[in-house]
């Protein structure tokens, strides 16, 4: 029996490597789990081994929840994930501490059909795969078809809308450069051109669905014909 002892022992070593190789797949290919939340069009919280794990996804942004097309943008990755087992490979943890994953739900990916359906932009600072042209062509093309937030000519990508740092948040704006090039005010102040009401940068109605005029300053607002809202009176 000394014999076959001795010739197991010599294959542990290999049995350890074979052990080794059946748990890598489950590591490249991430884990699944249960949708138990959307935050916003992207961020969702996904069910982790039994705890909540809040996902933001990988290579897109967004709309602001405050922000126009917000809410249709949340709504839309929603229906397609809200109470759905989705895959998640991750690929980073941002300063918030979120994990930074590709979501994936029936074969089809999340990030990617929020470009194509022009709910999001591509994070053009952070979205850094092979795969990441092609998206930009996917948003180009929702442009020139105005669909989602491309069929708002005033609206400003969200890491313009967040105003950057070292930017004021009122009084006149920085100047800065839209997704198309066009040179723009980021914060910039709002007027309804129905109410004919204009709004500051903090006022919870600054993305109304109607605020598409924009106005440098409060003088060239109330110059053009529009009031201060309740909120955003001096």
């Amino acid at each position: 029996m000394r014999p076959i002892i001795k010739n197991i022992a010599n294959f542990r070593p290999l049995l350890s490597t074979i052990a080794l190789l059946f748990l890598i797949p489950s590591l490249c290919l991430g884990w699944s789990g249960k949708v138990v939340k959307v935050a916003d069009g992207d961020t969702i919280t996904v069910l982790h081994d039994g705890e909540q794990e809040r996902i933001r996804l990988y290579g897109v942004d967004a709309p602001e929840k405050d922000q126009a097309f917000g809410q249709k943008s949340k709504e839309f990755t929603a229906s397609l994930v809200a109470g759905r087992e989705v895959e998640i490979q991750r690929k980073d943890t941002d300063r918030y501490g979120r994990t930074v994953a590709l979501v994936t739900v029936n074969g089809r990916s999340l990030n990617e059909s929020l470009v194509q359906e022009g709910y999001a932009w591509v994070y053009r600072q952070y979205c850094k795969e092979s795969f990441c042209p092609a998206w930009l062509q996917e948003e180009n093309a929702a442009r020139s078809t105005k669909k989602g937030i491309w069929s708002d000519p005033h609206i400003i990508p969200p890491w313009e809308f967040r105003h950057p740092k070292g930017q004021q948040v009122s009084g006149l704006q920085s100047p800065g450069k839209s997704a198309t090039g066009q040179d723009i005010c980021v914060n910039a102040y709002h007027g309804n051109t129905n109410s004919h009401k204009f709004h500051r940068p903090t006022c919870q109605q600054y993305s109304c669905p109607n605020c598409t005029a924009v106005f440098k300053s409060r003088e060239e607002a109330v110059a053009k014909g529009y009031e201060p809202c309740g909120i955003c009176k001096p």
